[in-house]
């Protein structure tokens, strides 16, 4: 029996979930709009373990969310991984944010296109096909009236996440499908972390990183006259 304990922090979404054989068994998030993580995420990784009534010790491997999303997030859901690990001698996976994204949507033709927020008219985006095989890869792309062109021609598009609200703003197009108030969360993450659970596909502990896709940039604040 394979516990694995899922970590997603790559959004305003602070989501921790216990899964048994692939499946999400107990799951506590905060949907919220404010990133909580430094709070709430260690408080949930306690709360899930309690109430399968297990230890660190019955876990099999952690699963973290890699990325790409917000810097700060994906720092701390790394490193509390990554403590976790080293405290507990477990394996390390990690899940690809934007496909863990995409498998919440279920639909039987057409394309899936998971996209999370960046900044002004920018978003980390991929898509997929409707078994949720990569069509295209990752990237960091500005938002444009002829983007994804290609594939609304050809059939439906549906966006999901928090970059659907700027898209629907550019994108007119009856072959647009938005699927609105959506975060990445650590439920969609049990499937995937099993899959490379089985197949001992586990990351070096010590090296790992996040998935940032863009170097991190620091906003000053403004000066006080």
């Amino acid at each position: 029996m394979s516990y694995i304990l899922n970590i997603e922090t790559a959004t305003t979404n602070c989501s921790v979930s216990l899964s048994k054989e692939g499946e999400t068994i107990i799951l506590k998030e905060d949907y919220g709009n404010g990133y909580s993580h430094a709070e709430r995420l260690h408080v949930y990784i306690e709360a899930v373990l309690k109430q399968a009534n297990i230890t660190m010790d019955d876990v099999d491997a952690v699963a973290v969310s890699k990325g790409p999303g917000s810097y700060t997030g994906l720092r701390i859901g790394v490193s509390a991984a990554k403590g976790l690990c080293f405290a507990a001698d477990k394996p390390m996976i990690s899940v690809a944010t934007l496909e863990a994204l995409a498998h919440q949507v279920n639909i039987d033709d057409g394309v899936i296109v998971p996209m999370i927020d960046a900044r002004r008219m920018e978003v980390y985006s991929a898509i997929l096909d409707s078994k949720y095989n990569m069509i295209r890869g990752v990237e960091a792309q500005v938002l444009e009236t002829t983007s994804f062109e290609t594939y609304l021609a050809q059939g439906k598009v549906h966006f999901i996440g928090n970059g659907v609200e700027k898209t629907k703003t550019l994108i007119q197009h009856p072959n647009a499908v938005f699927i609105e108030g959506k975060l990445p969360s650590a439920n969609e993450m049990s499937g995937l972390a099993f899959d490379k659970y089985k197949k001992d596909d586990i990351v070096d502990v010590a090296y790992f990183e996040p998935y940032y896709l863009k170097d991190f940039i620091a906003i000053k604040p403004k000066s006080k006259v």
